[in-house]
């Protein structure tokens, strides 16, 4: 919850409260319609089909993972500072929540937590979304204006980059932005990089297989002749099926 809406602008005190992936009212009937866009200069949320009287607008794109919104950090950034909010990074983009979230269960620990929601966090992040940080930047200094940036160009990205529908897909795995890792962080890079490591050695490994097999089979003919008639003998021997064995006759 907000501490007080008056200190706020109006886009931003929009933007929190606003229900995103709703269906569109006007294009009820259309293939996505969810309310997907927010215009920040009319303080709404629009859907794909709406967007022709929107076009000079600032236009800021909103995603969805497990149901909560968040944005891209790029754009948050030319909005706000998000210094200290715990970014992620899910399918090659670094993304923020815009709400906290809520949690089945208090954090018990002596881990770092969100200085808002209590959330646990990794290390040098302070916040889990954008309201956490707005909430106690309006309890502790009363005010937002020093942290909130003058845009005035904010456009949607080109459909080549943008995610499907705004919705980040279900096999995405969120982890913390590479910007600000922890040592667990680094120490899942190290074992990404041993197993590449390890791959690389089976690889080099078969090559070297085939290497040699392929050698010793260039070789078996030239080494054939060497060996002697006794030798191929003994060889088509072992090779002959065994026939049905016979029992010595009783006495």
């Amino acid at each position: 919850m907000m501490v007080s809406s008056n200190l706020l602008p109006r886009w931003l005190e929009s933007l929190l409260r606003e229900k995103f992936f709703n269906a569109c009212v006007i294009h009820e009937y259309a293939k996505k319609n969810e309310k997907n866009i927010f215009c920040l200069d009319c303080c709404t949320s629009i859907c794909p089909h709406c967007l022709s009287p929107h076009r000079s607008h600032r236009l800021l794109q909103i995603r969805r993972y497990v149901y909560h919104d968040v944005i891209r950090l790029d754009d948050a950034e030319k909005l706000m500072d998000c210094a200290s909010v715990q970014a992620y990074t899910t399918n090659s983009a670094k993304v923020v929540f815009l709400n906290q979230r809520p949690q089945t269960r208090q954090f018990r620990g002596s881990g770092n937590i969100c200085s808002t929601c209590d959330r646990s966090l990794q290390d040098p992040y302070h916040f889990c979304s954008l309201s956490c940080k707005i909430d106690y930047l309006l309890r502790t200094e009363g005010k937002l204006s020093k942290y909130l940036f003058e845009c005035e160009y904010l456009t949607l990205p080109e459909p080549g980059c943008e995610l499907e529908d705004g919705l980040l897909t279900p096999d995405s795995v969120l982890e913390p932005a590479g910007s600000m890792r922890t040592s667990s962080s680094s120490s899942a890079g190290e074992g990404a990089g041993l197993v590449g490591c390890r791959t690389l050695a089976c690889t080099a490994t078969t090559e070297f297989v085939r290497k040699k097999r392929s050698s010793v089979s260039v070789c078996r003919p030239a080494c054939r002749p060497i060996c002697s008639p006794v030798s191929e003998i003994s060889a088509g021997m072992m090779n002959r099926r065994k026939g049905t064995p016979q029992r010595s006759p009783l006495y």
